[in-house]
């Protein structure tokens, strides 16, 4: 059995996995870069593209809300159920009214786009979740985070997301490791150095990016709900209640949509109250320009307005208002929000473009083009050091690397590993596929070397 110093399989063990990471993940990582890119990229082109229903070219007075949302419910033939209304609060800002359809996706709604001064229908659209995306990027929103695949797809941006930030910290350990003593020109050399300088410049963006992605994801959210939860950082929901207990806070509030919060059926609403509970909240201090007003879900429930603004300054406060008597009976304010609520509103709005505006695009398009880079100049140093053929050198595998670490390292990878694997089945799935892939590729080059010994 060929045997090395524990240095050298800490150095072996950090090198397979990374090559596994790239071989397996690299492909998906770099899908979700070049989808992410994409989807930060176009919100300027859909907002030409629908140019027609986001905005009208009529200035004056606008009329009340009432009129408004009937005018959108003539629309839709009285059929569906009002989930929610946008108002156009800025001269030149169309009113979105949004329905329940139940021909449409989860988090989806149909949206009807008023004009609020003279009443005409400027659109008819399908929009998404609570940013309200149209349909341009609500498919490359499906594309980055789920191939269009539905739930099953979602596999693979959390595999993505998974991997990721251990991609980039074992790349960075790999290197201390493994640097030269000294500058050595050559191909590959060089090519390594541009390999490892964009490493260290995207090593923050990565472990962002994987921490924000998994929020969303499918599995591993879960867990990160549940783990918010139990240190009190989940984001403060109004109380919706007029009578009793409030509601439990909602862990997916910063990404869920909106088919959670329909009306009874057979439950109808009193149109003015739209204009009522919008002066309310006004005067309760909610003064942002982008707002959503829903209807209470059922009776003995108020209603809310939202501040809907994620850019900077965040302006995301709420208040729950009763329709009866117009008081403001519960209210969140984003300043009081606490710390870990804070960052996490931050970063899953740094990570889709919308914090910092144009720059935070600029800076997406930058991160995710050069992400792209690094990966296929990854594969690029793997091909100019491939061997001529397969190598039989049992130490070049995941397994004999691990026989030779000391008792403590065998242990402490064991654990993290089951640790993870936990937290992120996806991950703790893949890394069994990876070490069984191994584990095989093992034992037939001992086979191999063992046969050749004798």
């Amino acid at each position: 059995m060929t045997t090395c110093t524990p240095r050298a399989a800490w150095v072996n063990l950090l090198r397979r996995l990374h090559f596994y990471i790239g071989l397996f993940v690299g492909p998906f990582i770099f899908f979700a870069a070049l989808t992410g890119t994409l989807y930060v990229a176009t919100p300027q082109l859909e907002s030409h593209l629908y140019k027609h229903a986001l905005s009208s070219d009529v200035t004056g007075e606008a009329q009340p809300l009432a009129e408004q949302v009937a005018v959108a419910e003539k629309a839709t033939g009285d059929e569906l159920r009002l989930q929610a209304v946008r108002p156009g609060l800025i001269a030149g800002e169309t009113t979105r009214v949004m329905f329940i359809d139940p021909t449409l996706g989860p988090s989806e709604n149909r949206a009807i786009f008023v004009d609020p001064v003279t009443l005409a229908i400027r659109g008819d659209l399908t929009v998404y979740g609570t940013s309200g995306i149209l349909p341009l990027r609500q498919k490359i929103d499906y594309l980055h985070t789920s191939l269009m695949l539905g739930d099953f797809g979602r596999l693979y941006s959390e595999l993505a997301a998974s991997w990721m930030w251990i991609a980039a910290l074992g790349g960075i350990a790999l290197w201390f490791y493994t640097r030269p003593k000294r500058r050595i020109n050559n191909a590959f050399q060089n090519r390594r150095r541009i390999h490892v300088s964009l490493g260290w410049l995207l090593l923050g963006g990565m472990l962002l990016f994987s921490a924000t992605g998994l929020t969303w994801s499918q599995w591993a959210g879960g867990n990160v709900d549940k783990l918010r939860s139990k240190m009190n950082w989940l984001t403060p929901q109004v109380n919706t209640q007029l009578h009793g207990p409030a509601a439990e806070m909602d862990p997916h509030a910063e990404h869920r949509g909106h088919h959670g919060a329909m009306m009874m059926p057979g439950m109808t609403t009193d149109l003015t109250l739209f204009d009522n509970v919008l002066q309310a909240a006004r005067g309760a201090g909610i003064d942002a320009h982008k707002l959503e007003i829903r209807p209470a879900k059922m009776d003995g429930q108020a209603w809310t307005v939202t501040e809907i603004d994620r850019s900077w300054p965040t302006q995301v406060d709420a208040v729950a208002v009763d329709p009866h008597s117009m008081q403001v009976v519960d209210r969140t304010r984003f300043a009081d929000f606490p710390l870990m609520a804070k960052l996490t509103r931050w970063g899953v709005d740094f990570h889709m473009g919308i914090l910092f505006g144009v720059v935070n695009q600029l800076v997406l398009i930058a991160f995710g083009t050069a992400l792209c880079v690094l990966i296929v100049w990854g594969y690029r140093m793997w091909w100019m050091r491939r061997p001529a053929q397969a190598a039989a050198n049992p130490v070049q595998t995941l397994c004999q690397s691990w026989l030779v670490l000391p008792a403590s390292g065998k242990v402490v990878t064991i654990a993290v590993s089951v640790g993870l694997g936990l937290m992120m089945p996806v991950m703790g799935v893949s890394l069994a596929l990876f070490v069984l892939i191994d584990w095989l590729r093992w034992r037939a080059q001992s086979a191999l070397s063992l046969a050749e010994s004798r």
